[in-house]
Order: C-alpha cells, then structure tokens, then sequence
C-alpha cells in the first residue's frame, strides 16, 4: 500500500498541469516513439511557438491588458516556415502590425529560424558530398512522421534550385576575391577536363604556406587566351605582378606563353611528373624502365649543371631511337631543373617540383563532380569547379618546408627588380633548403 502513494502523488500533482501542457506533453509521447531526434524536433518547435508568444508581448503587452500608449497590436496568426535539418517546416507564427495598422512589425525571433541560409548550407554540402537531388530526401534526420508529412524544399527541383544558387554564390565568392594584400611566394597553375570543357585553375602558396584557391577559367582547350584570361583577372583583382613569386605549372606550352604575357619572365616550374609522363608516352612499355630510372636521376641531382648534363644526354640518345620522346624532353627541359637552379633542397624541393599541391584540390573537385553526367554548359562547369575548390580550401594544411619559403620570395623579387633575364641563376643567390 505504502509504495503505491508515490505514484499517487505524482498522478495528483500531474493532474493539476495546465491543460495546454498536458496536451504538449501528449503529442511529445507520439514523437518519443519515433526516436529521441523526433522528440528533441517536437521540443524545440514547442519553445519557438513559446519564444515568439513572448517576443509578441515584449512588443505588443501582455494580452487582455489596456495600454493606450503601445505602437503595435497584435494581428492573428498566418502559415509560415521554419529550416530544420535541411528542409523546411510549417509553423502558425503570430503576426503583430503597427498600431496605426500601416505596417508590419517583424518578429526576430521567427526570421532567425526561417533563414533559409543554413538549408542552402545542408543542401550545398550534401550535394557536393555526392547526394543527388532524386536521393535528396533519403538522407534527411528521422524527425517525426508529422514533420516529414508536412516538410518542403526536399524535392528534385527544389534542390536543384538551392544547390545552383548556392553555388553560384560561390563562383562569385573565388572571382571577387581581393588578392591586393596577398603575398605569395608560388602559384600553381593546372588545368581540369569536363567532358569537352577545360577549367584552368591557379592555387597561390603565401609565404607562411598558407595554400589559397586563387581562380579559375573556362574555355574549349588548355589555351593561352583562356590562362592570359585567368592570370589578367588576378592582377585586376589587386594581385601584385612585381612580386617574387615561383610558377609552377603542368609542362603546358600555352600556360607557359600566358604567364610570360602578364608576369614577363619568371621563374617557371614545369612539373616533373607531368614531363615524365609526356616523355614515356612516346615509349613503348617494355623500354620505359630505364629512361623513367634515368629521368629520376637527373631531377635527384642537387647541382644544375650534372642535372642538365644528365638530361642532354639522355635526349641526345633518345633521338636515334625515339625522337618524339626527345624532342618531348628538350621542350623546357631547363625549366624541369628550376627549384635545383634555385638552390632548392629537402622538403620543399619535393612540394615545388610538381603541381601536387594543385592536384591535390583537383582531385577534391572531381570528387564533388563524380555524380555529374552532363554539363550543360560552360557556367555550370565553373560554379561547380568553383564549390569544389572552396570545399577543397577548408582541407588545407601548410604546405611541407613552407619555412624557407620568405627567403624564396624575396631572393626571386631581389633579381626580378635587378632585371635578371634568369632570375637566381648564380650560386650567390642560391637558398640551402635542409631536411
């Protein structure tokens, strides 16, 4: 008998709850049914209606009370939305007009809970993580059988309306980026392939080794015009040309042309995998081995003039045998010896003799476009490109043997402003870069 008196006081005192409590916290067994996200989404929708009753009568007075000096009035209620977990949710939010009944008084709190800003959000990283608008709705929170009866914005089109808007920030966020206080030691430059269309991108390494998405442009090919394009869009954006900066690019004749047209003659880069992989490809297999093997040794070669030794050498032979291969190799050989020309060593050596840093965020972006089956134009192309190198930005680390990189900037500045035709080509100049 005694242990029952318990459960009869706890009956007693939850009998004398207001009934509009009651009735919440019958609703909120149906939503613990459903799991405990469903409960916690039918509690907060419950403290929203409370908080904007309470942003009413902080505005308005309290209700039944006579104030002859209030500035607004209450107005009823009307449908509106509220973004939850990626969709949008239907809510009755109060409405409150001026006392003199010209206009509308808006309520904070019910237009920090519309923002749809934090759905464009969910939609942009859902899609870019590879969800398609069909599967859009699948991915959605359990968040109660009410709520998903009555959710908007999960369908295709929907979707696809907020992933191209969001995205389309994007491209406009890179392309108006000011680059007027950036000082950059290296850019890289690559060129991305979708299906008939070429993205150019360019990454810049600040001199702390700070990787940043600098932009991008698009055109039918790997072209001159479209990288002069790119390169001038830097420079308007506040980009400084007279900076000492390295060019590291993907052995591309017209990346080179472009940047001598807007920067002169720099310090250039060609990537040595890119090299390589044009060399072997005039090759038969079975004899690739030992010219890779050979290659290698001349680009391990710390001193410039073995290096180029090395590297004349073998196209000389390469001539007799394969002469595509070695006229591939003698195009801008001396420009795959250029960080060993610039006294470059270690670590950084290894970072600044490839474009693997900028493959890297080319990689992301493919990963963000494997889903993509058709590009319908060239604007799609580069909002998408554009998303992806942003969502690539938030992966960054430093680049490795970033330290050394202020004394690489400023001895290529120091020789650029002596009007050198090759920047840091003595052995004064050089920078001892340790492991």
């Amino acid at each position: 008998m005694g242990s029952n008196v318990p459960v009869a006081q706890a009956t007693m005192q939850e009998a004398v709850l207001p009934e509009r409590v009651q009735e919440a916290l019958g609703q909120l067994v149906g939503a613990a049914k459903e799991g405990l996200l469903a409960l916690s989404v039918g509690v907060g929708l419950g403290v929203l209606e409370e908080l904007m009753g309470e942003e009413v009568d902080d505005v308005v007075g309290p209700k039944g009370k006579h104030n002859a000096e209030r500035t607004a009035v209450r107005h009823g209620h009307e449908d509106g939305a509220v973004t939850l977990g990626g969709r949008r949710v239907e809510v009755r939010r109060p409405r409150v007009r001026s006392a003199d009944g010209e206009s509308e008084v808006p309520l904070l709190t019910y237009e920090h809970f519309a923002d749809r800003d934090p759905l464009a959000r969910v939609v942009l990283e859902r899609m870019l993580a590879g969800v398609s608008t069909r599967r859009y709705r699948r991915t959605q929170e359990p968040v109660g059988e009410e709520i998903v009866c009555s959710e908007r914005s999960t369908s295709k089109s929907a979707v696809s309306r907020t992933f191209v808007e969001r995205t389309r920030e994007a491209l406009g966020e890179l392309m108006s980026r000011q680059l007027g206080d950036l000082r950059l030691a290296v850019m890289m430059l690559d060129g991305l392939e979708l299906k008939g269309r070429m993205m150019i991108v360019a990454l810049g390494i600040t001199t702390e080794g700070v990787k940043i998405p600098l932009g991008l442009w698009e055109g039918s090919t790997e072209n001159a015009t479209v990288a002069t394009a790119l390169l001038s869009d830097l420079v308007e954006r506040g980009l400084d040309p007279e900076q000492g900066m390295l060019f590291v690019i993907d052995g591309s004749k017209a990346l080179r042309k472009a940047v001598r047209s807007v920067f002169g003659e720099v310090p250039v880069q060609r990537c040595l995998w890119h090299k390589e992989r044009n060399v072997l490809g005039h090759i038969a297999e079975r004899d690739r081995p030992p010219i890779k093997a050979r290659l290698r040794r001349a680009w391990r070669e710390t001193d410039y003039s073995r290096a180029i030794g090395l590297l004349r050498a073998l196209a000389d032979e390469l001539e007799r045998t394969h002469p595509g291969a070695a006229g591939s190799l003698r195009e801008g050989m001396e420009e795959t010896l250029t960080v060993t020309r610039l006294g470059i060593k270690g670590k950084l050596r290894r970072t600044l003799e490839s474009t693997n840093p900028c493959e890297s965020m080319i990689d992301c972006v493919r990963t963000t476009q494997r889903n993509v089956k058709h590009w319908s134009s060239g604007e799609m192309g580069l909002r998408w490109t554009a998303a992806g190198m942003l969502e690539a930005e938030k992966q960054f680390r430093k680049v490795i043997g970033y330290t050394q990189l202020p004394q690489l900037a400023l001895a290529i500045e120091r020789r650029l402003h002596l009007h050198q035709p090759n920047p840091v080509t003595t052995q004064e100049a050089a920078i001892e870069v340790t492991v």
